[in-house]
């Protein structure tokens, strides 16, 4: 009985282990610099303006810095994947003008593979300074901006008068037969339940094509 019962248990608690999920490497976060005013802190959807300097942290080698050679600080969307995972894990709740030091390791990097002068299974090494934050394409501060009536919908006269007021803003003519075009793309994109709605949930949810 004892052998059976030691034997089922055993079965069981490696079940459960390989069906267990490991739980994700973390990113080593050291903040270098941080400013005394801070207006708003950087959340998922928000455009960022970073500069930054990326080594390996084997050798200490730098593979890529945005401040050298007069290139521009780059811009992304936080939490899109537009950048490796390590920085929209790391550069989450950061304020215009602060510094941090990132550890990141190679499976929220560039994993087995490598890229470019990264070697494969490489921990990096990243300072980056955020330059500016702004609102980004599907942020709730956009969403309220365009819902005209508070009602946390999207109809199609809002998405249409928010194309034209962008459209002005930027300073091209209204067409209003080139902007009902749009809309009807947006909303075929978009209106996920077909309910002639962009609801919150739909217009800040991350589509695997963005």
């Amino acid at each position: 009985m004892l052998l059976s019962f030691l034997s089922c248990f055993c079965t069981s608690l490696f079940l459960y282990v390989r069906g267990a999920k490991l739980p994700e490497p973390e990113v080593k976060i050291e903040v270098l610099h941080k400013p005394f005013l801070c207006q708003r802190k950087s959340k998922y959807g928000d455009m960022l303006l970073v500069h930054y300097e990326g080594l390996l942290e084997s050798n200490g080698t730098m593979f890529h810095s945005s401040r050298t050679n007069g290139e521009n600080p780059v811009w992304f969307t936080l939490g899109n994947r537009e950048v490796i995972k390590g920085w929209d894990k790391g550069l989450q709740n950061m304020c215009a003008g602060e510094r941090r030091k990132l550890t990141v390791p190679p499976t929220l990097a560039y994993g087995k593979e490598g890229k470019g002068k990264i070697p494969p299974d490489s921990t990096l090494i990243f300072d980056i300074e955020v330059m500016e934050i702004r609102n980004g394409p599907r942020s709730h501060e956009s969403f309220q901006e365009m819902d005209l009536n508070d009602d946390w919908k999207l109809s199609k006269d809002e998405v249409k008068e928010y194309l034209r007021k962008e459209f002005e803003k930027h300073g091209y003519s209204a067409n209003d037969t080139h902007h009902e075009e749009m809309v009807e793309d947006i909303f075929k994109n978009e209106d996920e339940d077909e309910d002639g709605y962009i609801s919150a949930r739909e217009f800040t949810f991350q589509h695997d094509e963005l």
